[in-house]
């Protein structure tokens, strides 16, 4: 059972009466409250003194719809964006040339964020490779997750036909929202704000339409969205692990010269068609390593 107490101005109890009376509850006046509501899920109880408590098997949903604007205050001074229980969203692998577009979703209590909070859980681009790993199996054991892994070629495949970034990363992040929602109940959801928000408000599935969905730059400060950048990034890493593997190459991440000079190797040695199975054929760096040294190939689209 959970429980939330909090207190009000009480000249404020008629206006929360006003708001229960739109859900199905039934109201009472037991000793010491101005009233009490009830239905088959939760109960809330306003004292004289002004406290408030809020009891019941499913009370997200009706303490966000009285107190949001308080419990967001109260997250933001523990560093979070909004009050738990929420799912955190982020991507990884797209500022890289090789690699694939990972996206991934964190469903976290107050309770577990703070665990993994202690444990030093925060954005992934704080972090290096080796920790993030040994964060990702405990956020994998306390949280309810979803990981999206594009490959090369299906990415480039997708890029051609949304023929922009944002809207591929908007369907991603709309469809891992949704994969989470299936698992778990939830009424907020955090995303780091990558582009326009018409993106992904228009990507929104069944599900994701029904939920509050906070779009916000630097996302990563709250603890479910940076638990979804290290389930994100761990993913990319262990991909271009795979690939480097495979290709006996030391494959870089990013997009610069040290990109550049590994994929004039890589086709050297495979062929500028090969490309399309390990890296984003969009990206400014295909080109600078397909016309290296008077080399010329047409649009493998």
């Amino acid at each position: 059972m959970g429980t939330y107490t909090t207190t009000i101005p009480k000249d404020l109890t008629v206006h929360y009466k006003d708001l229960l009376k739109q859900e199905e509850c039934v109201f009472s006046v037991p000793q010491y409250t101005y009233f009490q509501a009830r239905n088959k899920n939760w109960q809330i109880t306003f004292y004289q003194s002004g406290k408030v408590v809020v009891q019941g098997s499913k009370i997200d949903y009706i303490v966000q719809k009285l107190f949001l604007k308080e419990t967001v205050d109260k997250a933001e001074k523990k560093g979070e964006i909004a009050p738990y229980p929420h799912i955190g969203i982020d991507e990884s692998g797209k500022g890289d040339f090789f690699g694939p577009l990972v996206i991934a979703g964190c469903y976290l209590d107050e309770k577990n964020a703070n665990i993994l909070k202690r444990m030093g859980a925060t954005d992934s681009k704080k972090l290096d490779d080796k920790k993030i790993l040994e964060l990702v199996e405990k956020i994998k054991e306390v949280s309810i997750y979803d990981v999206i892994v594009i490959g090369n070629k299906k990415y480039n495949e997708l890029y051609n036909n949304f023929k922009n970034l944002n809207k591929l990363l908007a369907w991603g992040h709309a469809t891992i929202l949704e994969n989470i929602l299936n698992k778990k109940e939830c009424n907020i959801a955090i995303s780091d704000k990558f582009g326009s928000e018409k993106f992904v408000l228009s990507a929104l599935k069944e599900k994701g339409k029904q939920i509050q969905l906070i779009l916000q730059t630097k996302a990563e400060s709250d603890t479910a969205v940076a638990c979804a950048s290290i389930l994100a990034r761990a993913s990319f890493v262990k991909a271009v692990s795979k690939i480097s593997y495979e290709y006996g190459i030391n494959i870089p991440k990013g997009a610069g010269q040290n990109v550049i000079e590994q994929g004039k190797k890589l086709i050297q040695k495979y062929g500028i068609e090969e490309l399309k199975n390990i890296s984003k054929l969009h990206f400014k760096t295909y080109n600078d390593i397909q016309n290296h040294d008077g080399y010329r190939q047409t649009s493998l689209f």
